[in-house]
C-alpha cells in the first residue's frame, strides 16, 4: 500500500469516528451515563489516532517535536485507550441482569479500567526513556524498525501488545460467552467479539516480527505492517457496533414514517390539518424520526377519531361481507385492517362531498350525517402495538377488497348527493 493511500484510508477512518464522536456526544447530553460517555470518548480517541497515524501525520509530528516516531507514543497510547473502552464496554453489558451482577460487573470494569490507565503510563515512561534518534521512522515500520540493537525500545511494544492482547481476547471471550438480554446491546457486544478476534490479528503479526527484528532478521517486517491492515478492519466493526443498531432503526423507521403518509393524508392532512404539528408532512424525518414517528401515530389516531364521525355502519357491512367471502379465508389482522381502511376511505369521501355541499349552500361548516356511525375494528389496541396496526392499514387502504367495497357503495348509492343526510357519498 502506498502511503497516499494509507494517509486517504486514515483519514477516511478518522473522519466517520469523529461523527459518531459527535453523534454519541449529542446522545450524552441527553443521557448522561457511563455508556456514551466511553463510547464518544473511544471515538474521539480513535479520530486522533487515525489523524496521528496516517504518514502525513506520523511524519507531520515528528518534524514537529524534532524526534522521529513522536507519533508512536499517542497512536500507541490510544489505540490500548479504544480498545480498553471496547472491553469496559463489553463487561459492563455483559452483566447478568441483578444487583450482584451490576455490582460485581462495575468491580471488575474499574479494575480493567486501572489496569489499561497504568498500562499508558507505563509506556509513556518506556517511549521517554528509550533512544530513539537515528534515522526516520517508518509508520508502518515502527515497531521493527527500532528493535534492533535497542532492548530498551523493545519495552514499548511490549506493554503495547501484552495490552493489546489482553483488551482484545478479553472482549471476544465475554462476547462469546455471554449475551445482553437488549437487542441493541447484543449487536454491540457481537460486533466487539468479532471486531476484537480480527485486531489481534495484529497482534499475532507483529509479535514475531518484533522478535525475530530484534535479533537482526527482518523477514517478517513485511508481515507486521501487514498488521494495520487487521487493525483498521476491526476498527471499523467496533464503529460499526456501537451504531449498527442505531442506524438500523433510524432507516426502519423513516421506512415506516413513508409507509404510513398515505394514511396520514386520509386521517389528519384531509380532514384537519390542525391535528398536526407539521401541516405540510414535511420536515422532523431526517434528524428526530423517532420523534416525527411516534407523532404521526398519535395524530393519525387523532384524526381516525374526528374522522369516524363520517363513517358508515353501512359501509362496514358491505366490506364486512366482501372480507367473509375473501378465498382463501384472511388472516384476523388483515381482515380488520380492510374493514378499517375502507370505512376510512369512505368517510373522507363523504366529508369531501360534505364540504363541497357546505360550499355550495354558503354553510359555515359541513355537518355530519345522522345516520349511524360505524364503530372502527381496533379502537381497543393496546398502545404498544398501535404503530404495528396503523402500519397493516396504511398498508392495505389501496387493498383489492377495499377498492371493490367501494365499487359497490357508490353503485347502491340512490340519495341526493352531497347533503349532510346522506348514506354513501361520491366524490
Amino acid at each position: 500500500m502506498s502511503e497516499r493511500t494509507a494517509t486517504a484510508v486514515c483519514l477516511t477512518v478518522a473522519a466517520v469516528n469523529l461523527l459518531i464522536g459527535v453523534w454519541k456526544g449529542a446522545v450524552l447530553l441527553r443521557e448522561r451515563t457511563a455508556a456514551p460517555a466511553l463510547i464518544t470518548l473511544g471515538s474521539a480517541v480513535s479520530a486522533l489516532v487515525y489523524a496521528a497515524a496516517g504518514p502525513a501525520g506520523y511524519r507531520g509530528l515528528g518534524e514537529a517535536t524534532g524526534r522521529p516516531g513522536a507519533a508512536t507514543l499517542p497512536v500507541y497510547s490510544g489505540t490500548v485507550v479504544c480498545c480498553a473502552i471496547t472491553h469496559v464496554l463489553t463487561v459492563l453489558w455483559t452483566a447478568t441482569p441483578s444487583p450482584g451482577g451490576r455490582a460485581g460487573a462495575n468491580r471488575r470494569a474499574r479494575t480493567w479500567a486501572g489496569a489499561y490507565a497504568a498500562v499508558v503510563v507505563a509506556m509513556a515512561v518506556a517511549f521517554g526513556a528509550a533512544d530513539l534518534d537515528g534515522r526516520p521512522a517508518d509508520p508502518l515500520r515502527f515497531n521493527t524498525g527500532f528493535a534492533e540493537g535497542r532492548p530498551s525500545v523493545l519495552v514499548f511494544p511490549a506493554l503495547f501488545l501484552t495490552a493489546l492482547s489482553c483488551a482484545t481476547l478479553g472482549t471476544a471471550r465475554l462476547a462469546r460467552r455471554t449475551a445482553p438480554e437488549d437487542p441493541d446491546l447484543r449487536h454491540a457486544a457481537r460486533y466487539f467479539g468479532a471486531s476484537m478476534v480480527i485486531c489481534f490479528g495484529y497482534v499475532v503479526c507483529n509479535a514475531p516480527a518484533v522478535v525475530l527484528a530484534s535479533l537482526g532478521s527482518h523477514a517478517l517486517d513485511d508481515v507486521g505492517v501487514l498488521g494495520a491492515l487487521f487493525g483498521t478492519v476491526a476498527t471499523v466493526l467496533t464503529g460499526y457496533g456501537v451504531t449498527g443498531a442505531a442506524v438500523g432503526a433510524w432507516l426502519w423507521e423513516r421506512r415506516d414514517v413513508r409507509t404510513l403518509r398515505p394514511l396520514w393524508r386520509l386521517a389528519v392532512k384531509d380532514v384537519d390539518a390542525r391535528l398536526a404539528l407539521d401541516p405540510g408532512g414535511t420536515g422532523l424525518c431526517l434528524i428526530n424520526v423517532r420523534f416525527t414517528l411516534h407523532r404521526r401515530v398519535v395524530e393519525i389516531l387523532d384524526g381516525m377519531r374526528v374522522l369516524r364521525a363520517w363513517s358508515s355502519a353501512g359501509a362496514a357491512e358491505v366490506v364486512g361481507r366482501h372480507v367473509e367471502a375473501a378465498v382463501p379465508p384472511l388472516p384476523a389482522a388483515e381482515r380488520q385492517a380492510i374493514v378499517t381502511a375502507a370505512v376510512l376511505r369512505d368517510a373522507g369521501l363523504r366529508l369531501r362531498a360534505a364540504r363541497a355541499h357546505a360550499a355550495r349552500t354558503r354553510q359555515e361548516r359541513p355537518v355530519p350525517p345522522a345516520a349511524p356511525v360505524a364503530r372502527l375494528p381496533g379502537d381497543d389496541t393496546a398502545a404498544s402495538d398501535e404503530r404495528a396496526r396503523l402500519l397493516l392499514l396504511a398498508a392495505h387502504l389501496d387493498h383489492p377488497l377495499v377498492a371493490s367495497a367501494l365499487r359497490e357503495l357508490r353503485s347502491g348509492d340512490t340519495g341526493p348527493r352531497g347533503t349532510s343526510g346522506d348514506r354513501t357519498v361520491v366524490s
